[in-house]
Formats: C-alpha cells, sequence, structure tokens
C-alpha cells in the first residue's frame, strides 16, 4: 500500500504543479513555462566537460583522470555532469526533492538533454530509491528526472530493471569507505542486459559510492558500458571547483 499511496501523492503533486504559474526559483520573478527565468538560468555554474576527471567528473583542469580514479577505476565507464554543486543549484535540488517542485525536473531534463546523452546509449535506469524512503518522500527524483529525459531523446526508460534492495542510512554522514561498505549489495538487477550501454540518471554525485555499486551490479547482469548522466557533482572535501567560461 505505501507504494500505491506514493504514487497518487506523487501524481497529485505532478497535477498541481503543471496546473500553478510558475515564479522563478532562484529570484521569485516571473519565469513563463519555466521554473527558472532565462537571466538566472544564464548564471547557473555550468561544468566544463574539458576541465573534469572523464570518469568521476571531479575538477581537473587538463581534463586528465583523477588519481582516485587510476588507483582505483570505479565500475562505471563515464560521468558526465551539468552543474557544480553550489548555490543556487544545491537549493534547486533540494526544491526538487524536499518541496516538490516537479517542474524542476523537466527543467534539469532539459539541461541534461541539451548537454548530450551517451552515444550508443541502450536505455536509461534511474537510480531507484528503497520503497520505504519513496514512501516517505512520495516520488523519486532520479525517475522524475529520467521521464522527461526518455521523452526527449528517444531512449527507452526502464524502470523494473533494477531494485534497491537494502535500505542504506542517510549517506550524507558516513566517510568514502563507510559509503562502500554500506552500499555493497544494495541493489539487484534481474534483466538480462546482454552488452547494452546503460545510462544511469541521478541527481547528485557526491562520492560516486551509489553509482559504482550499480553500475557493478548493472555489468554483473551483462552490461558492457555504464555511464552516469548527473544534474551536480560535489568537489571532493577541500577541493576548489573548476569554473567554466562564460558561454557566448
Amino acid at each position: 500500500m505505501s507504494n500505491f499511496r506514493a504514487a497518487c501523492r506523487g501524481l497529485a503533486v505532478r497535477a498541481a504543479n503543471a496546473l500553478l504559474p510558475h515564479d522563478c526559483c532562484v529570484c521569485g520573478a516571473l519565469a513563463v513555462g519555466a521554473p527558472v527565468c532565462a537571466a538566472c538560468r544564464a548564471e547557473l555554474p555550468r561544468m566544463s566537460a574539458a576541465e573534469r576527471c572523464p570518469l568521476c567528473a571531479l575538477p581537473m583542469p587538463d581534463g586528465s583522470l583523477c588519481g582516485r580514479c587510476q588507483r582505483r577505476p570505479p565500475a562505471f565507464d563515464a560521468t558526465h555532469a551539468v552543474f557544480d554543486y553550489r548555490f543556487p543549484v544545491d537549493a534547486l535540488i533540494r526544491a526538487l526533492k524536499y518541496r516538490h517542485r516537479l517542474a524542476l525536473a523537466t527543467f534539469f531534463a532539459g539541461e541534461l538533454t541539451a548537454a548530450g546523452v551517451p552515444e550508443r546509449a541502450g536505455f536509461i535506469v534511474p537510480m531507484p530509491l528503497h520503497p520505504r524512503r519513496l514512501g516517505e518522500r512520495g516520488f523519486n527524483q532520479a525517475v522524475e528526472i529520467a521521464r522527461p529525459l526518455a521523452r526527449k531523446t528517444g531512449l527507452r526508460l526502464e524502470l523494473a530493471a533494477v531494485r534497491r534492495v537494502r535500505d542504506t542510512p542517510q549517506q550524507e554522514t558516513l566517510t568514502r569507505e563507510e559509503r562502500v561498505r554500506n552500499l555493497r549489495g544494495a541493489f539487484a538487477c534481474e534483466a538480462a542486459l546482454d552488452g547494452a550501454t546503460v545510462v544511469v540518471v541521478d541527481d547528485v554525485m557526491t562520492s560516486g559510492a551509489s553509482l559504482n555499486e550499480l553500475a557493478r551490479c548493472l555489468k554483473r547482469s551483462g552490461a558492457a558500458r555504464v555511464e552516469n548522466l548527473v544534474v551536480a557533482r560535489t568537489p571532493m572535501p577541500g577541493q576548489a571547483t573548476v569554473r567554466a567560461s562564460p558561454r557566448p
């Protein structure tokens, strides 16, 4: 019943977001047809792919592999992120997750589409939530971003391929090593992926532990390549972000 209630709650929130006029979630000005006005959108902290580690998207001025990925390559094959996780992007993501501003999911999907979907992609898998967490929140923000992304790109959206079978503690309070241990066996994939390239969609990449464990699960089920498509990337503690040059 918890999943049914969550689905009903998510439907009600989506309907309300569609019917109500949008004010810009950043400055409060009227944003016609979008949750972020054009002026604020132009000022969002966009990332430069040329100044990022190609595997985990951490800031690397020359675009080379970071030291961590050289020492311990992750199970995923690439990470594509649009924004640095700092103001106002961090506030927008929290508004989506905790204030149910679901129009932001469509906005983020548009930004991901504009940034470019990985070539040879077979289908999209959103980062799954455990049923208990889904029941508490009422929706999965990764799913809400992946739905319009699939419509915009024409890629197949797989919602049943992977399940989160362990309700792991909140990751924010854990060290990287604790996060890795915490997530072992957290996912189950019952689909035969047969050499597919899978695009995993999520809102924020922090340590990458969840995405790494999910990629391991997908590859055990036959995926040949797993690429992450995330809205925002956080820097490592003590690491400065690399500011992209303003776009013309």
